[in-house]
């Protein structure tokens, strides 16, 4: 099929300017949860980006010509290890190009109390991986990448893209020598920031002008995200300076994703008005799929949230957290009163199963209180088919739409 040939699928030996996004998981554990705490921020964690752009996924929009990608956030050397080697038995061209992103906030002195190093000080390993591995494509997420890791990268002959939300991050992210400069407008799914896709794409192509990539010489290429679903937001992207796009709600209703029928389901039934940015899971903002949980923090616990959030203190995790608290006191006073109850057995049983209906109402409330990760296109979006027909099409009407206006041009100039 004829394709869009960019500066960015010549530097990755792609067929289209398609790149999966690999958003974060929406929570990781934190130190000092107790065994109960740590069970329900997994039931939290099970929808998050991590899953639904597994290997399979990735795998599958690099075989249809794209760029595919998966998140590494939470996971150690050796998972990382794992879903790379799973990308792999995936792949039909087994040297074809693939990336991992990673959130690498900033810790400490002006950075979000709430942030905290989502690699467990484990990053120096984590490159030693994605080098060892020749991934085509390193991306670092929520702050721009230590200039250790890029240079270790560039030594590696691998292309460092950062994640941004804002045009005030552009020279932040030039400095740090990054290759790409992956710009995501505030309709974007996962974490986003408040500038709309058609004024951030053109302000940042602007703003990269006249720089180089130290690695390939070339200029520092643009990547558009947010909003971008079909080929026509690829021909607007195309026209507004960027050379790929990197999509992630079209691609959680892909039938390769790793999301759970649930959340494909929640991305068509979703309406344009359905999602809202949030600071309660992660500190940040993270457009979501509304949810009981969520509205109640921002209708009702304004307040409560901006305490909570100067305190360093992230909302979920602390709600959840007080209550792994409070169940394990309730549960050691009814252990002590149990010694005294020794001999009458039915009362004893009577109380272990008031304990398991307590503990699943407890993850009955979390699992319908995690995060859905999508952007606010999922009102646009209504089926679910394989990765290859999300390129294809995407790219044909692309061609099609940049054909269609290209013709309204007319007139001639003279020399």
């Amino acid at each position: 099929m004829t394709t869009i040939t960019t500066p960015l699928t010549k530097l990755f030996g792609i067929k289209h300017p398609v790149i999966l996004a690999a958003p974060s998981r929406a929570l990781s554990p934190v130190a000092g949860c107790g065994v109960s705490c740590s069970r329900l921020i997994d039931i939290l964690l099970a929808t998050g980006m991590n899953v639904a752009a597994g290997p399979e996924l990735a795998a599958a929009v690099t075989n249809a010509g794209g760029l595919g990608v998966i998140g590494g956030v939470g996971y150690t050397p050796a998972m990382l290890r794992e879903q790379i080697a799973e990308i792999k038995e995936f792949l039909v061209d087994k040297n074809a190009p693939f990336g991992v992103d990673l959130l690498l906030p900033q810790v400490g002195e002006g950075a979000r109390k709430t942030n905290y190093d989502y690699t467990k000080g484990e990053l120096p390993e984590l490159i030693d991986v994605i080098i060892h591995e020749k991934c085509a494509l390193f991306v670092s997420a929520v702050g721009v990448p230590p200039k250790w890791a890029v240079d270790k990268l560039h030594a590696a002959g691998i292309p460092v893209m950062n994640m941004i939300g804002a045009p005030k991050h552009v020279p932040k992210a030039i400095a740090a020598g990054v290759d790409i400069i992956c710009a995501q407008g505030g309709e974007g799914g996962g974490h986003t920031g408040d500038v709309a896709t058609s004024i951030l794409i053109p302000k940042v192509v602007d703003l990269c002008k006249g720089h180089k990539s130290k690695l390939h010489g070339g200029p520092i290429y643009v990547v558009a995200a947010g909003g971008i679903f079909d080929g026509r937001g690829l021909a607007m992207s195309m026209c507004m300076g960027a050379s790929a796009v990197w999509v992630g709600t079209r691609f959680i209703c892909a039938t390769e994703a790793g999301a759970p029928k649930r959340h494909q389901e929640a991305v068509v039934g979703a309406g344009f008005h359905d999602t809202h940015r949030t600071l309660i899971y992660t500190g940040r903002p993270l457009r979501i799929l509304k949810n009981w949980y969520s509205n109640n923090w921002e209708d009702n616990r304004q307040a409560e949230l901006k305490e909570l959030l100067a305190e360093g203190k992230i909302p979920a995790i602390w709600e959840i957290e007080q209550m792994d608290a409070a169940i394990a006191k309730r549960q050691s006073v009814t252990n002590d009163k149990d010694l005294e109850a020794k001999s009458d057995a039915k009362k004893q049983a009577k109380k272990n199963s008031d304990k398991e209906d307590e503990a699943m109402d407890t993850e009955e409330m979390a699992m319908s209180a995690r995060p859905l990760l999508m952007g606010q296109v999922a009102g646009a979006i209504q089926d679910i088919k394989p990765a290859k027909e999300i390129v294809e099409e995407m790219v044909s009407d692309a061609i099609r739409v940049l054909k269609q206006n290209a013709a309204l041009i007319s007139g001639s100039s003279k020399l």
